[in-house]
């Protein structure tokens, strides 16, 4: 009985001197944080995101600190959302049409010739109205949504002129897999083909697609216009990012260090939202000088016929937010 009493007096000390370290707040420990982008390391949301590690580091005292995984190293975003459902992954920057998937609310950000012009585009993921769908996501997607950036607007890429709209008809397009998106090309009678973005180059050049919606960043980057010489701004519908963190990862920490997490991702997607507003015109002048390219320029929704319409009649079904955007911007 002494003996046994003798040990459980040790067992108990050895809990006592090992508390404060057991109960340390999270606050007070090293981090390092995972994220995942499918975009290449000299796309802007790689840049900022290193950017983002810096900042972490600094506003942390150096506890936190950030590793990368570009170019879908980690898989596609729909494998990275389960990823941060899960907790294997910290934090990643995926597209809206990505989250549309599992949020359905985001899709009104894709309703089409919602704005006019990028700098419209920037006000909309700014505003009250687009942060409120951001609530929607730690049910949907078991990941907290910071905030938004972008990746510019979307254009059209086709390997032939297009003189009508009817010429896209039967068009095999390469769109990236959301169901708002997949909606706009049917609309138009084209065949969508859902691919990964790493994909698109090869097979335009092989002919196993005939166009594609792009940004202006991604068809500098990758080239596209030399498989699709062919191309319209038309500014059919922005292309969000939304800046996501697991939630599991997210309850782990101390509100004091959410709070420094939330001010450097937001810092980052804000940059990361001037930075296409500002180089957007410098961009166009870019491809303007690209051998081989064609562009036909202020090609508006009147093109599309009452593809607007359509569209909105469909989606606001689904969602109230694409009434509540088409009202916001009407006051821009």
């Amino acid at each position: 009985m002494i003996q046994k009493t003798k040990t459980f007096t040790l067992a108990a000390l050895g809990l006592i001197l090992a508390a404060p370290a057991a109960l340390a707040p999270a606050h007070a420990q090293d981090q390092e944080f995972r994220i995942g982008l499918i975009t290449p390391p000299a796309h802007v949301w790689n840049q900022e995101a290193a950017a983002l590690g810096e900042t972490l580091a600094e506003l942390s005292d150096g506890r936190f600190s950030l590793s990368i995984y570009p170019s879908g190293q980690l898989g596609n975003e729909s494998t990275m959302l389960q990823q941060l459902q899960t907790g294997a992954l910290d934090m990643a920057w995926l597209t809206t049409a990505e989250v549309t998937t599992r949020a359905p609310d985001i899709s009104a950000l894709h309703a089409p010739f919602l704005v006019e012009n990028i700098a419209d585009a920037a006000k909309v993921l700014r505003s009250d109205v687009a942060r409120e769908m951001l609530d929607t996501l730690p049910s949907a997607t078991g990941a907290v949504g910071v905030c938004y950036a972008m990746t510019g607007m979307r254009q059209l890429m086709t390997r032939n002129p297009i003189d009508d709209v009817s010429d896209l008809s039967g068009m095999r397009f390469r769109i990236t897999p959301a169901p708002p998106i997949r909606s706009f090309f049917e609309m138009l009678d084209a065949a969508p083909a859902p691919m990964p973005l790493t994909q698109v180059y090869d097979s335009l050049a092989n002919a196993q697609i005939d166009a594609i919606d792009m940004d202006f960043e991604s068809i500098i980057n990758f080239r596209y216009y030399e498989h699709a010489p062919n191309m319209m701004v038309t500014n059919h519908h922005m292309f969000g990012m939304v800046a996501l963190i697991s939630g599991r990862v997210w309850a782990r920490l101390s509100p004091e260090d959410q709070a420094i997490l939330r001010e450097a991702v937001q810092l980052h997607c804000d940059r990361t939202i001037d930075r296409f507003v500002e180089e957007e015109d410098d961009k166009l002048d870019r491809l303007r000088e690209a051998e081989g390219l064609s562009i036909t320029e202020d090609v508006g929704p009147e093109f599309f016929g009452d593809i607007v319409e359509r569209w909105d009649a469909e989606w606001a079904e689904r969602t109230p937010y694409v009434a509540r955007l088409r009202e916001l911007v009407a006051d821009f």
